[in-house]
C-alpha cells in the first residue's frame, strides 16, 4: 500500500504539485509526502506555479477575512441600534420577564420547589433579581446546583457560578458530574456546566404558577 501511495506521489510531484496538495489527495502524512517526494527538483516553471498558487491563496484569505469583519461589523450595528429600544426596565417589566423566563426554562413537576436551571450566566443573574427584588427571596433560602461533564474542573465551575448568582458556596448543593464517554477530553462548549437556582417553597411555586396562567389569560383569551 505504502509503495503504491509513495509511486503517486512521485508522479504527482513530477506534475509540480505541491506536497500538501499530494498529501491531502493521498490522505498520508505530510511528513511521508516530504521524505517519500525530496529527491524530486522541480523546473523553474513548476516553482514559480507553486509560488503563484500561494500567492492566490493568501489573496483569497484576506478577502474572505475582510468580508466576515464587514459582515460582522453590519451584524453588530443592528444589535446596537436594537439595544436603543430598550430605555428602562421596571420592576413591573422584571416581574413579567422573570414569570415569562421561568415559564419557558423553569420546572414545572417538582410542586414543592422552585427550580430554574441554564448555562446561560446573564439568565441566572436575571432570575437571581427577579426571585429577590419580585419574590422576596432571602438569601439564606437559594441553593445551588452544578452539572458538569467529569473532564472539566468542578472547583473551577463552582467559582465560576458562586460569582455569578452571588449564592454562597456553603449553599450549594453536590456538584454533579454525569459520565459521557463522547465528551472525554473534548473541547467543550460549556466549559461551566449548567446551573440550577433552587428555592424550596410551596407557595412561590404556587405563585409562578398562578402568574403564568395570568399571562396566557391576558394575551390569549
Amino acid at each position: 500500500m505504502k509503495s503504491e501511495e509513495r509511486k503517486i506521489a512521485h508522479r504527482l510531484r513530477h506534475e509540480g504539485l505541491s506536497i500538501n496538495e499530494i498529501y491531502r489527495k493521498l490522505g498520508v502524512s505530510k511528513s511521508s509526502v516530504s521524505i517519500w517526494v525530496r529527491d524530486i527538483v522541480l523546473t523553474r516553471d513548476q516553482k514559480k506555479l507553486l509560488s503563484e498558487k500561494g500567492i492566490r491563496k493568501e489573496v483569497i484569505e484576506r478577502r474572505r477575512i475582510t468580508r466576515l469583519t464587514r459582515e460582522n461589523d453590519r451584524r453588530q450595528i443592528i444589535i446596537d441600534l436594537a439595544k436603543k429600544d430598550i430605555k428602562h426596565i421596571s420592576q413591573r417589566d422584571l416581574f413579567l420577564i422573570g414569570t415569562c423566563l421561568y415559564w419557558a426554562e423553569g420546572s414545572k413537576t417538582k410542586r414543592s420547589v422552585v427550580e430554574f436551571s441554564n448555562s446561560d450566566p446573564r439568565l441566572i443573574k436575571i432570575m437571581m433579581k427577579f426571585f429577590k427584588n419580585i419574590c422576596n427571596v432571602p438569601k439564606e433560602r437559594f441553593r445551588g446546583h452544578i452539572h458538569l461533564h467529569p473532564h472539566l474542573d468542578p472547583a473551577g465551575a463552582e467559582e465560576y457560578w458562586n460569582k455569578i448568582s452571588g449564592i454562597p458556596l456553603g449553599q450549594f448543593f453536590k456538584t454533579s458530574q454525569q459520565h459521557n464517554k463522547a465528551s472525554k477530553n473534548k473541547k467543550d462548549s460549556l466549559p461551566y456546566g449548567t446551573f440550577s437556582i433552587y428555592v424550596c417553597s410551596t407557595e412561590l411555586f404556587l405563585k409562578i404558577m398562578g402568574w403564568m396562567d395570568g399571562i396566557y389569560q391576558n394575551i390569549v383569551q
